[in-house]
């Protein structure tokens, strides 16, 4: 982090920035709650390459303060529709915790993007998550951004010298109508993001995988339009 960045005169966030229409809206969201921002995203062997893409144009739309990009292959462990050699479900979503879920993807995400914020002196940490239209993904809800938020107080060099870090989970209530709904009040343009598990080969979203059908859901339920092209 430069030192010009470090007198600035508004306060630091790092976003968990996975080029997903939830993590657009948070990034903005941060921004609008005065913050400059740091955007963090990672490279973990997912099928759907297209969102990291999204990502840098997100980032560049916003005109983010700065946008780092990390390799973490996760395909070494599989166990996922998104890093392994298992088709993705298409049949609707159900009530288990479907295929998709990456093992403790958000436990390894949070701590990476804590990390970044720490060794930029920022104390604030922002993530996309949601508990109510969501796949049923264990670490999406509040009680583990609540017990995260613990362990990094107690597991950083800033914790224990009492500057905790604050875990920012702005979207944690809202269902996806509400999070198209804040995605129009801010401005932004739905197809800057990208949500499908399963991009067709001519780069469409499948329109039929958990995730593009809770955010086909969403804009339907909040009578706005949403700009990406679906193949179904």
């Amino acid at each position: 982090m430069s030192a010009s960045r470090m007198t600035s005169e508004t306060p630091l966030a790092v976003v968990l920035l996975s080029g997903g229409l939830d993590s657009m809206v948070t990034a903005a969201l941060a921004q609008e709650a005065g913050f400059t921002v740091h955007a963090l995203t990672v490279d973990y062997g997912q099928r759907h390459k297209r969102e990291l893409e999204s990502a840098a144009r997100i980032a560049e739309r916003l005109g983010l303060a700065r946008h780092t990009r990390i390799a973490l292959d996760l395909r070494a462990f599989g166990g996922s529709a998104l890093t392994d050699a298992i088709a993705v479900p298409k049949g609707g979503v159900g009530e288990d915790i479907p295929v998709t879920y990456v093992p403790a993807r958000n436990l390894v995400f949070l701590a990476l993007t804590t990390a970044c914020a720490e060794a930029a002196g920022a104390r604030d940490v922002f993530i996309g998550v949601n508990a109510l239209d969501y796949s049923g993904y264990p670490d999406c809800r509040p009680e583990f951004i609540a017990s995260f938020a613990e362990t990094a107080r107690l597991g950083t060099k800033a914790g224990v010298e009492g500057a905790p870090f604050t875990i920012h989970a702005p979207l944690q209530h809202m269902t996806k109508a509400d999070i198209a709904r804040e995605c129009a009040r801010l401005g932004l343009d739905p197809a800057w993001s990208w949500s499908c598990y399963d991009p067709t080969p001519d780069g469409m979203a499948c329109g039929l995988c958990d995730s593009c059908r809770l955010r086909k859901k969403g804009f339907a339920e909040a009578g706005i339009a949403d700009s990406t092209p679906y193949k179904a």
